[in-house]
């Protein structure tokens, strides 16, 4: 489907990195303007309509997706295989690029959608301190209640890299993230469940002590591709350059 935006958002732009060493100041304020973390501009209609991105930065799953299903095991949360039957320009509104520009690095990533899976890719660099590329959603309001729940079952089909999927459970921009690494296979279907039990609180990489999760309160979604793993330790499963991690579903299981 073809974007009616003259800007393109977080997750539909460019994916070529610019060259190593120069930092794009334009793209990091587009991500803090998408994500609403620039205090009154965020806020303001015609400073985020000029980089193609609705007004109000937080998102109402329900109201946006009504038809997500529920079992007695499964809660549907993204069914990336029905991309087709959802509006592209919602879902560019729920999801968008958060990358190392907003530490001074260069990699850039974007999210994809049709009528099989979305598709996190793009380009990471370690160039000027970098390393990380990530898509992320926008807060949830209301946030997401999954306290009934075990953990969060993704569908993915990745390149080899080992990956991380969080969750935020405060409305902060750069706040604490609940953090699941996983390894994929390259062009390999695979399930992967993250129980809320097995993940890490983390800010900013490093571990946080006594901060459990509150299932009951999901603020936001996160996917990330990171040359590091946890207290400074390296990703043994990483590699720089051209990623892909294709996704299905995103749900909570029992």
């Amino acid at each position: 489907m073809s974007q009616q935006n003259s800007q393109p958002t977080p997750s539909q732009r460019d994916l070529n990195p610019r060259p190593s060493g120069q930092w794009d100041l334009g793209r990091f304020v587009q991500t803090l303007s998408y994500f609403g973390a620039i205090p009154f501009l965020s806020n303001i209609d015609w400073f985020q309509q000029w980089f193609g991105n609705r007004p109000n930065p937080q998102v109402n799953l329900e109201a946006l997706f009504p038809m997500m299903n529920r079992s007695d095991t499964h809660r549907l949360i993204f069914d990336f295989t029905q991309s087709a039957n959802q509006s592209h320009d919602q879902l560019s509104q729920v999801w968008g690029a958060l990358d190392d520009v907003v530490m001074g690095g260069v990699s850039q990533s974007g999210i994809q959608f049709d009528s099989t899976a979305a598709s996190f890719s793009g380009q990471v660099s370690i160039a000027n301190s970098g390393g990380f590329a990530s898509v992320r959603t926008r807060n949830f309001e209301p946030p997401l209640d999954l306290s009934e729940y075990t953990g969060i079952e993704l569908r993915v089909k990745g390149d080899g890299n080992r990956y991380k999927f969080m969750l935020r459970t405060e409305d902060r921009w750069d706040g604490i993230a609940y953090c699941y690494s996983f390894d994929t296979s390259v062009d390999q279907w695979v399930t992967i469940q993250a129980p809320f039990s097995a993940m890490i609180p983390v800010f900013r990489a490093k571990t946080v002590e006594g901060r459990a999760i509150a299932p009951n309160h999901i603020t936001a979604m996160q996917l990330m591709l990171s040359k590091f793993e946890y207290d400074g330790a390296l990703n043994p499963h990483f590699q720089p350059g051209f990623f892909q991690l294709q996704v299905e579903s995103i749900q909570a299981y029992r």
